[in-house]
């Protein structure tokens, strides 16, 4: 999870996030094409090094996402544990829409300050933003993308 200084709200902090995370993030929501790819984002501070694709679990999963349960408990404890790196947030594709939260997203939502990427449309290209989901909603996130 990202963390405010101070709790300020909106807290705008620039992500670092790998080329291949971006590539892995593209290529799952291209492979899930025409359903929602979804995983985790994992690293360190603010920094995305590693993204996990998981199962999409839930009943439709066209226009919606759910995380494999399972993979979200083995990926904390993992990290937990020291052999792995932390959970950041999440990562999912809308394949016909906006790399945007939706409606939906607002709703399911855990306002736990916990990054978002959404993937737009089911190509390998597909523009991927970053959010912050806290209290207040959605955030856009600034990245710069580095090299891992």
């Amino acid at each position: 999870m990202i963390s405010c200084p101070d709790m300020v709200w909106p807290c705008v902090m620039e992500l670092e996030v790998t080329r291949e995370a971006l590539t892995a993030m593209r290529a799952a929501s291209a492979a899930a094409h025409p359903q929602e790819a979804c995983g985790l984002l994992l690293g360190t501070g603010r920094r995305i090094i590693e993204v996990r694709e998981t199962r999409n679990i839930h009943p439709a999963p066209a226009t919606h996402f759910e995380i494999d349960p399972q993979a979200l408990i083995d990926a904390y404890r993992a990290a937990r544990s020291g052999a792995g790196a932390q959970v950041l947030g999440y990562f999912h594709s809308h394949p016909t829409g906006d790399p945007a939260p939706s409606a939906t997203d607002s709703a399911m939502a855990a306002h736990d300050g916990r990054v978002w990427a959404i993937i737009a449309g089911g190509t390998a290209g597909g523009d991927v933003r970053f959010w912050q989901d806290d209290i207040a909603g959605f955030a856009a996130l600034p990245f710069t993308i580095i090299e891992s």
